[in-house]
């Protein structure tokens, strides 16, 4: 009996050959592609369990406003309720939700099943915020226009909330990820996501000018501040856009900075 080489044999791979065929097996996956595929994967998975959330976050959000209506008659401290109302909707999906998602992610191993995948880390993170922001819109605009109707403001630029909901929900749903991610346990993100929204909802819908000037300061470093200041200029009679552009550019770069922390953190949760 003889022993022949198995390179030598016909239509056989030699190791080189074999290793570099095997590595093209799994290509890794574009990044536009892969962030479809999650994004559609995350909304049809949190469209049953999230909608009820979203009506507890709009029926909040519209609780607090009649409250307020008590306290505050109009004006610019009636603007900045409804716009800091409007935009807690968001907070409470895209900070709140997403903090108690990827903590509950990391806890039970489902990272380990994205980390098999040939899906660019990015993805991951992006698809899934730009999914919960998604609920948002509905309840942030009924929120929007309830709050119009019950202070006597103009609704003539609601339409502005079509950037003030993506580059909010981009700057809150990274700071959601991100203490997700980064929470040794599952129970300590959701109070990082609590406390998030605590805050977004004392510091947003509060009036600043009645505010501490401290606390004047902390409201400068919450991401939402600058959404909702981008959304209460916009009720007066001429809104100087200039402010209103620079506000949300604000937003932007807040999002885009966060979003690229809830990545590091990503690969940092899932290496572990």
């Amino acid at each position: 009996m003889s022993v022949v080489p198995a390179d030598v044999l016909p239509g056989a791979l030699g190791v080189e050959d074999g290793a570099r065929g095997a590595a093209e097996l799994g290509p890794r996956a574009r990044m536009w592609p892969a962030l479809v595929a999650v994004y559609r994967a995350q909304l049809s998975r949190a469209r049953v369990a999230r909608i009820p959330l979203l009506f507890v976050a709009t029926f909040q959000s519209v609780g607090i406003m009649i409250l307020m209506r008590g306290v505050v008659s109009g004006g610019g401290e009636a603007e900045s309720v409804v716009a800091g109302s409007s935009v807690l909707v968001v907070a409470f999906v895209a900070l709140n939700l997403l903090a108690q998602y990827f903590g509950q992610l990391r806890a039970s191993g489902g990272l380990d099943h994205y980390a098999t995948l040939p899906v660019p880390p990015a993805a991951v993170v992006l698809g899934a915020a730009g999914a919960y922001a998604s609920f948002t819109v509905p309840g942030t605009v009924v929120t929007a226009a309830f709050g119009c109707v019950l202070f006597g403001l103009p609704m003539g630029h609601l339409w502005v909330l079509a950037a003030v909901i993506p580059l909010a929900g981009a700057a809150l749903s990274g700071l959601g990820a991100a203490l997700g991610l980064l929470a040794p346990r599952p129970e300590l993100a959701t109070l990082l996501g609590q406390l998030g929204m605590s805050a977004a909802l004392l510091l947003g819908v509060l009036p600043a000018d009645r505010m501490p000037e401290i606390v004047r300061l902390a409201r400068d470093l919450l991401p939402s501040t600058y959404g909702v200041e981008a959304f209460a200029r916009t009720f007066g009679g001429h809104p100087d856009w200039a402010f209103v552009v620079g506000d949300l550019a604000v937003c932007a770069g807040v999002g885009v900075v966060s979003l690229a922390a809830a990545t590091w953190a990503y690969r940092r949760a899932a290496v572990r």
